[in-house]
């Protein structure tokens, strides 16, 4: 068997499907592609996949991963090629290279996002990263598959600075996983004038945290 490492970009109105969506979309794609997967035993075999750390549905990616089993040695680039021919506008393979089972997931340590909130008043956003990033911590609450969760959004975020209008954050995984939109909410704790009527996010990158600085989970 062989495994291959994948990342993808979910773009435009591609953002808006859901993990499942894409999941069934991505199945399609490898069958159209005629891509020879390898199965797990059992009474339900199914197509060996496993995907990584989904971006929350609504947000455009640059950096998602997952990985696939093929049953026979393929060619990386022709997967990439035939991947994409058989898959949805919006939706792109960016890399497929060659890599063991397990262990891609470890590699996601942060991902680095840009947001862009709209109806927010010129300067303010210059004014509100300054007063988060001074505070020791600011709680936010989200609704999650297990109820009201209370978490501390400040301590997960390893950078955040205002680049041509908009916020460019370095957010660190932790559980709960704090997503951009949970700072978003920390800043309107900090400052009750910063109330974003929406937010557009955008996963830049995704992988090994080397500072202030997301790395390549697919390099060596």
């Amino acid at each position: 068997m062989q495994w291959l490492r994948v990342q993808y970009a979910k773009r435009g109105r591609a953002r808006f499907t859901s993990h499942r969506d894409f999941s069934r979309a991505f199945d399609r794609a490898l069958r159209r592609a005629g891509v020879p997967m390898a199965y797990s035993s059992g009474f339900n075999p199914h197509p060996r996949v496993s995907f990584a750390n989904a971006a929350p549905t609504g947000a455009a990616t640059e950096a998602e991963y997952l990985e696939i089993g093929t049953s026979r040695v393929c060619d990386p680039a022709r997967v990439q090629e035939a991947l994409n021919a058989a898959l949805p506008t919006g939706l792109s393979v960016l890399a497929v290279v060659e890599g063991t089972r397990g262990g891609l997931a470890d590699r996601l340590v942060a991902s680095a996002w840009r947001v862009e909130p709209a109806g927010v008043p010129d300067g303010l956003l210059d004014e509100v990263v300054p007063q988060f990033l001074a505070r020791e911590g600011v709680e936010v609450q989200r609704m999650t598959k297990n109820g009201m969760r209370t978490f501390d959004a400040r301590a997960a975020v390893v950078s955040a600075a205002v680049e041509d209008g908009a916020l460019r954050l370095v957010i660190r995984h932790t559980a709960p996983l704090v997503r951009p939109d949970d700072v978003i909410s920390a800043m309107t704790v900090v400052d009750d004038r910063f109330a974003p009527e929406g937010v557009l996010l955008t996963r830049l990158a995704q992988g090994p945290l080397d500072g202030e600085s997301v790395g390549d989970p697919l390099a060596e």
